[in-house]
């Protein structure tokens, strides 16, 4: 298992980028897929980007393309999302996750959650 921490969150402006991390301490495999989801209340987790921790190929929900970036960093085993040009709709907490079976977008299928960071955008 591994221990995954976030950080980077905060309350911004429309228009605004923030930039989140996520720590995680433990072995992280070639064939592992790192991800940021997102959740509203009431609502279920929602897939916002993945990155394939050997290759570095990244994935990106359709309402985020273009305006977040994923990357990752196999020597300091982290993995952080940029996030430009926010609008009210990007609110949520952010949950950054691992999947040991590979790349996927459905969140029940991820082993590891870290705590989450919040994200506010308002105006």
């Amino acid at each position: 298992q591994v221990q995954l921490v976030e950080s980077g969150g905060g309350a911004v402006q429309p228009g605004d980028s923030l930039r989140l991390s996520c720590a995680a301490s433990g072995r992280i495999y070639s064939s592992h897929f790192m991800a940021w989801f997102r959740q509203t209340p009431g609502k279920e987790r929602e897939f916002v980007s993945g990155i394939r921790w050997g290759t570095g190929k990244t994935y990106y929900a359709d309402s985020v393309k273009g305006r977040f970036t994923i990357s990752r960093s196999t020597g300091q085993n982290t993995v952080e999302l940029q996030m430009n040009n926010l609008t009210p709709q990007d609110t949520a907490v952010y949950f950054c996750a691992r999947n040991r079976n590979g790349m996927d977008t459905t969140a029940r299928l991820y082993q590891d959650w870290g705590q989450g960071t919040q994200v506010t955008v308002s105006s």
